[in-house]
């Protein structure tokens, strides 16, 4: 079990916002408002704390990351080592899990140091339950 650290909209093409608010996340779409919502599989992107810490000591500084705007970061779960279907509660809501990692875009740390985290670790799910999330909710498993 982990938690939500924080919460991040796409109000457009490389523009994110933290909100300090809960954040609203609609079944069959992901957050209300993200620019990145109702994309088929990918409505919510997942990423972990322990991720980008990672990445910082490969010199990332932010690089993949900050253009990456995942909506939720996570802390202590390591959602990319379950399997694509497993359910989860997150705050209000239920998710599931439909994709792990994504396509390198060949960032300066893929050129420098070959793939970055990215590649593996983030997490992709679809909203089956909506309702709000806030920062410090938990981040349960419920099925795998």
């Amino acid at each position: 079990m982990g938690f939500v650290a924080a919460i991040n909209k796409s109000v457009s093409k490389g523009h994110t916002v933290r909100l300090n608010e809960p954040g609203k996340f609609i079944e069959g779409f992901g957050l209300e408002g993200d620019s990145h919502g109702g994309r088929n599989n990918r409505q919510v992107s997942l990423f972990g704390q322990a991720s980008i810490r990672q990445m910082e000591k490969m010199g990332a500084k932010g690089l993949c990351t900050a253009r990456f705007n995942e909506n939720i970061m996570t802390e202590d779960i390591r959602l990319f080592e379950l399997p694509v279907g497993t359910r989860l509660k997150i705050g209000e809501t239920i998710q599931e899990i439909s994709q792990i990692g994504k396509k390198c875009h060949g960032c300066e740390i893929a050129a420098e140091k070959g793939e970055c985290t990215l590649v593996n670790e983030v997490v992709f799910t679809s909203v089956i339950k909506g309702g709000m999330i806030k920062v410090g909710d938990l981040v349960e498993v419920l099925e795998s």
